[in-house]
């Protein structure tokens, strides 16, 4: 069949194929009774914009592009999925890049940027400043998402993980604990660095200077392995905090299932992220919660900035996490009221 294209459609509507360029393009000035014709004949004939000819005129694809390396964590899908909603509501559509578990960032970036995205979003993963600078130098915005590089050109929004870390030393203190645990997450994440930074200063702060750490991955079985070898102690912890939930959720059913200890009255579990299943009453797990809704809307109003301005300087925005006391940790004893 003979592909329809925008003179059929102004021959139909009786305009010119201009008219019907602009009525498909948001922002662009025609009368509404001429863009009510121009579509109705479009789907009479069954004609669809040709997005890649448009963007050729425009220099613009209208996409933005996602890379994202942990897909199988529970936590970056929802956000992909809020991303995607968000960005769409825009007027913009997502393409997204997932880079494998042990693939760098920076092999991936030079396949992303042959698909001309108009700005970039990289989360669950980082890139190096030379990267950045290559990305500018192309006048691709790029926006680290729940990630930071210091010293690279690239703006970036988080929780504030080193706050949240405090938290947790704070409410494990607080409920009596003296023998404290770290479960880390990758080893070269902004993400993990600064919530084992706050949480082992604020021991510090409080004269805790011994606490124990067993390395871990963001995934359920890094979770459970680590568990295992921190319980199997002579000395084994009372409080365990990880570096985010789905690890979280892996040393509760160790600690439960495997080692038969009850949680929360011999041991505390506290995550960070609070993922769906966090709340599910199998768990019912105490986690800092990122404020995702928040971040995404920072990320896209940085990106908007950058897309009008390829002057903007980068910017690092630090969100505050929530608390979210549920069953898995002790809490402290409430003071009592003044008489």
């Amino acid at each position: 069949m003979k592909r329809v294209t925008s003179i059929d459609v102004a021959l139909r509507a009786g305009v010119s194929q201009s008219t019907v360029s602009r009525a498909f393009s948001e922002g662009r000035k025609v009368s509404p009774k001429v863009r009510d014709r121009v579509l109705s004949a479009a789907r009479e004939l069954g004609y669809a914009p040709n997005a890649l000819a448009r963007s050729l005129t425009t220099h613009r694809s209208n996409i933005i592009g996602i890379v994202m390396a942990d897909i199988t964590s529970p936590f970056y899908p929802y956000v992909l999925s809020k991303f995607t909603d968000k960005i769409q509501r825009m007027g913009r559509q997502v393409l997204l890049f997932n880079a494998a578990p042990d693939q760098d960032v920076d092999n991936v970036l030079p396949l992303v940027l042959q698909y001309q995205a108009d700005a970039l979003i990289i989360t669950s993963t980082t890139l190096t400043s030379a990267m950045a600078d290559e990305c500018t130098r192309r006048g691709t915005p790029v926006i680290l998402f729940n990630r930071y590089v210091p010293g690279a050109n690239a703006s970036a929004v988080c929780c504030d993980n080193v706050e949240g870390g405090r938290c947790v030393a704070n409410l494990l203190l607080d409920a009596g604990h003296k023998r404290l645990a770290y479960i880390t997450g990758k080893q070269d994440t902004s993400t993990n660095s600064d919530r084992q930074k706050g949480f082992a200063d604020r021991l510090k702060e409080r004269g805790c200077t011994e606490w124990m750490r067993e390395p871990g991955a963001y995934s359920y079985e890094s979770g459970a392995e680590a568990a295992r070898h921190l319980l199997r102690r002579s000395e084994r912890p009372d409080a365990i905090f990880c570096a985010n939930d789905i690890m979280a959720l892996g040393a509760m059913d160790v600690a439960r299932f495997e080692i038969g200890l009850r949680v929360p009255e011999e041991l505390s579990i506290i995550g960070f992220d609070d993922i769906p299943s966090a709340a599910w009453s199998a768990y019912s797990l105490t986690t800092i919660r990122q404020p995702v809704n928040r971040m995404i809307d920072e990320t896209l109003a940085l990106l908007a900035d950058q897309l009008k301005s390829q002057e903007a300087r980068p910017i690092l925005k630090l969100i505050p996490g929530h608390l979210i006391q549920r069953s898995s940790a002790r809490l402290p004893d409430p003071v009592p009221a003044a008489i």
